[in-house]
């Protein structure tokens, strides 16, 4: 048998509650205002007060939860002030005739919510009450769907101006909370003068205690700012070049966030990067660092003492200065950061660094040092800086390197194919101006470096004599996974290649897919059929089963404390365990390049080592109970508008110094060991079929051995063709292992070409046997395996509240839909909460007309809705009004493109009897002209 754990579901909810509190960015406290005092009586304006944010929208935020902590729930809950009780009422009963808009479809939430009209009677009622106002903004975006410069997204619309005004205008002070994804515009803060601004981000399911732990001074905010917040969106270099439909060029390069704004705008930074207060002050005292050129590293000291009497912690950031050189340089690159333990009053904590010189070397892509395509530090002085934030980062030591050094020599990858210019620095003194180069281009053939790299295809002894190989052989080292794969016919091949889903019967229901065993004779062969499931935030179960949503990546990442990411994360290795998922789709790694895209909710930080440094610690924390996490979007996925054909036009000094850094953090110190490649393009190749990403940087120059999938139903092509949805061999060449996914893996329902390339000599078997020993490998080192020999992990949770509405459907048996089906709901009383789960097996794919039928007594004003969720997503909402008493039949549409999927039924009010649903076939799925299905 395997280990027995305890998953503690109280220390998995405090563990939550610590990393939203040190997550948390304090950006302004004035006239005292945080915290608040005991026994402070407090007014909450806005909206969103009750409906919190706990994540983004898409499949990083879709965790089902019994309930979420908002801020009210957490200043109740805190004990420590007194909420103006009659305002919350007021905004209850505005609620009722203005309910709360979850929007339809995929990727079709509002930014934000309709804010009520402040009237002046409210506000007097208020004042009367309390002296201090806390107002709350929220916002979210997420897949598909960026922000937009626009009131309601990244500004503020009107009512949420005139609720600032009324608020700083009546009372003597004015919080406000930011409960975002991703930053906002702050010009409010020089039109409203708020006391104290605090992004207290997407906390997941208990963000609201933590926020309250932070507003009533339970707990120091110690949480730094990831990204640098500029006085206007047009400062951000990247804006120039972000939203475009068909190509995004990367004319800033690598001058990404506050490698930008230190090195040629420092006037346009509102707030720095790595910022923010504490309700402590500290002492940080640098010893000199040390350079150990023979070592390739540097170490130094860093003396922190707390001289407030607030108990709190602190984060130290170390940046280098290099010289210019010959390729231009930032002013500022992060190289390594420490956080503190609570330090009490003129307590001291001394931390210690050791940084390698790979933290701050450069990639020459235009063999301007003499050195093309090497990793490289050049001759000069580097000068070390110490300190609370990039701009604050106080001199604490320099030295000199006499020559140039070259750490690692490599070879043309990825490189741009259409001609644009970049921006380098020309310093003049202290400062720098902006002049324009141009990018190296392309030298190299893929196709013709594939050709060189051909693998031999597998040949076994024991197979050519008729002798059966198992992965039972495999794994008591009685055959080596070579042997089994070659065991393996060209249909066997083709079948391993495709995952299976989303919501296969062969896993956990309601998750993403199933890939390995995903045929009867990989089944019998001893192949396990291994779970996925999304997401960063905690997993998305789209059965409703419940999970724990946990805060999401920016806020994480703000915390800058990996030890306190690697302990959640351990939990939430258990709860997958507990629920026989493999694989967390997560950590998100990309770059936080411009504001407005939708998933940087998901991702850490505008800065490569943060990204890289913490998506670590949360594959750490999952490796603890032995499952992972699979490192997404590989790379470029910067922006979600035209995601899937966009193209980003990125040179390889960017790609490898900024937007593939992180990546290499996570797959060189061996914690990564599945990856997902994104929908869109980077340099005219769509990335799923990119050899020189999926094979040459990540295999061959970072020693990669595990799995890449592509994601869901991600389109491919090869240099010169368009991207289809059905190449598959184009994916094997690249050595992109499995397609995600198709509704049966046993059959070719996406008229994929492996078997017919395989034919006519444009795939070799060898390609296709290399996926499937990188898939075999995988999947024998996983929970999955080990439950087939009986070997396998148990989790026993303790503590779990009690959930009556809570599902289980682990053994619901699908039921096929071939056309027409009825599905009796009368079987039980339709109440408010009411969930009915519909496990289909849908063998004839399409658009079906979906009837509801019931009925109700209540009058005809009455508005009950009923929301039908297919994957997870709102797709269609059923009103009924009162019926008298007579059945009706509400009928909406609902496409279907997955085999398996996981229908929910919500009722959402009293009121309403249901008495059944009916699955008509409408139409077949339409082609589009490059043959795709939608």
């Amino acid at each position: 048998m395997g280990e027995h754990f305890v998953l503690d579901w109280n220390e998995y909810v405090n563990t939550a509650r610590k990393a939203v509190s040190e997550g948390c960015v304090l950006l302004e406290n004035r006239n005292k205002a945080l915290p608040l005092s005991r026994g402070e009586r407090v007014s909450v304006f806005g909206r969103i007060q009750t409906h919190y944010y706990k994540s983004g929208t898409g499949s990083g935020g879709m965790v089902n939860v019994s309930k979420v902590v908002n801020i009210l729930d957490g200043l109740r809950n805190s004990g420590s002030v007194i909420l103006n009780e009659e305002l919350v009422s007021i905004y209850e009963k505005w609620e009722e005739e203005h309910p709360f808009d979850e929007g339809e479809g995929w990727g079709n939430e509002p930014w934000c919510q309709e804010e009520m009209v402040l009237t002046d009677e409210a506000v007097t009622m208020a004042k009367a009450f309390s002296d201090t106002a806390i107002v709350i903004i929220g916002r979210t975006a997420g897949e598909d769907r960026d922000a937009g410069d626009e009131p309601g997204s990244y500004r503020l619309t009107q009512l949420e101006q005139d609720m600032l005004l009324k608020t700083r205008n009546n009372f003597k002070k004015l919080v406000v909370l930011l409960n975002v994804g991703t930053i906002i515009d702050m010009s409010f803060v020089d039109e409203y003068n708020p006391d104290a601004v605090m992004y207290i981000w997407q906390g997941g399911m208990v963000g609201g205690d933590g926020t309250a732990d932070v507003l009533t001074g339970r707990v120091s905010p110690s949480g730094k700012l990831t990204d640098t917040i500029a006085f206007n969106i047009s400062d951000y270099y990247s804006d120039r070049n972000f939203g475009d439909e068909v190509r995004n060029y990367y004319c800033e390069d690598i001058y990404v966030g506050y490698r930008y704004f230190e090195t040629f705008a420092k006037d346009k930074v509102r707030y720095p990067f790595g910022y923010g207060l504490s309700y402590a002050t500290f002492d940080v005292g640098a010893d000199d660092f040390i350079n150990h050129q023979d070592k390739l590293m540097l170490t130094g000291n860093v003396m922190v003492r707390n001289t407030s009497d607030v108990p709190a912690k602190e984060v130290v950031q170390v940046y280098i200065k290099a010289p210019q050189g010959e390729l231009g340089k930032p002013f500022r690159v992060l190289v390594d950061f420490k956080k503190t333990g609570e330090l009490k009053k003129n307590e001291n904590e001394m931390l210690s660094f050791t940084i390698p010189y790979k933290n701050f070397a450069s990639y020459d892509d235009s063999g301007m040092t003499g050195h093309r395509n090497a990793v490289v530090l050049e001759k000069g002085k580097y000068e070390i800086y110490v300190g609370c934030d990039v701009r604050s980062a106080k001199l604490a030591g320099e030295f000199e390197l006499d020559e140039i050094l070259v750490l690692e020599q490599l070879d043309e990858a990825c490189a741009p194919v259409i001609e644009f210019e970049r921006i380098k620095p020309v310093v003049v003194g202290d400062t720098a101006e902006i002049t324009f180069e141009k990018v190296p281009m392309q030298t190299v053939s893929e196709a013709e470096r594939r050709k060189r790299e051909l693998p031999k295809e597998l040949e076994c002894e024991n197979a050519k004599a008729g002798s059966l190989i198992t992965i039972k052989d495999v794994i008591d080292g009685r055959s080596s996974v070579e042997d089994f794969v070659a065991t393996l016919d060209e249909e066997d091949l083709s079948c391993i290649i495709r995952g299976e889903g989303m919501g296969s019967s062969l896993v956990t229901p309601g998750t993403a897919s199933a890939f390995g065993g995903v045929t009867p004779k990989l089944r019998e062969l001893g192949l396990p059929a291994v779970c996925c499931d999304d997401g960063p935030s905690g997993m998305r179960l789209d059965s409703g089963v419940r999970a724990f949503s946990l805060p999401n990546g920016t806020m994480l990442a703000c915390m800058f404390n990996t030890d306190l990411v690697e302990e959640l994360y351990s939990f939430t290795s258990m709860e997958m365990v507990a629920n026989r998922v493999e694989c967390l789709l997560g950590p998100g790694m990309n770059i936080h390049r411009h504001p407005l895209n939708g998933r940087n909710f998901e991702y850490f930080s505008e800065d490569p080592f943060v990204t890289g440094v913490t998506a670590g610690a949360m594959l750490k924390g999952l490796k603890k109970h032995h499952v992972t996490g699979t490192i997404k979007h590989f790379c470029g996925n910067n922006q979600e508008y035209k995601r899937r054909e966009t193209d980003s036009v990125i040179s390889q000094r960017a790609l490898r110094e900024v937007y593939l850094r992180g990546f290499e953090m996570v797959v060189r110190d061996k914690t990564a060991d599945s990856v997902m490649t994104t929908y869109g393009s980077v340099n005219g190749l769509w990335t799923a079929g990119n050899y020189d990403l999926n094979t040459t940087i990540l295999r061959n120059q970072w020693g990669f051995d595990g799995i890449v999938m592509t994601d869901w139903w991600a389109s491919i092509n090869e240099r010169g063709s368009e991207p289809e949805l059905n190449n598959f061999a184009g994916m094997v060449r690249a050595q992109n292992d499995l397609y995600m996914v198709c509704a049966d893996s046993t059959r070719n329902t996406n008229d994929d070409n492996t078997l017919s390339s395989l034919a006519d000599g444009s795939l070799l078997k060898a390609e296709l046997q290399r996926c499937a020993v990188n898939i075999c490998k995988f999947a024998m080192n996983t929970q999955a395996m080990a439950r087939l020999l009986g070997i396998n992990d148990t989790v026993e949770i303790i503590n779990r509240p009690v959930d009556e509405a809570a599902l289980n459907v682990n053994e619901e048996d699908y039921i096929t839909l071939d056309g027409e089906l009825t599905i009796r709901l009368d079987d039980r009383e339709s109440v408010a909460g009411t969930d009915y789960i519909i496990p289909v097996d849908i063998q004839k794919l399409g658009t079906y007309d979906i009837i509801l039928t019931g009925k109700s007594n209540l009058s005809e004003l009455a508005q009950i809705p009923c929301t039908l969720f297919y994957t997870g997503v709102p797709f269609a909402t059923f009103t009924f009004n009162g019926t008298g008493g007579k059945s009706v039949s509400v009928t909406r549409q609902l496409t279907c493109h997955n085999r398996f999927g996981l229908i929910r039924l919500n009722v959402a009010k009293n009121g309403v009897s249901l008495e059944k649903i009916e699955f008509k076939f409408f139409a077949p799925l339409e082609k589009l002209g490059d043959g795709a299905l939608v």
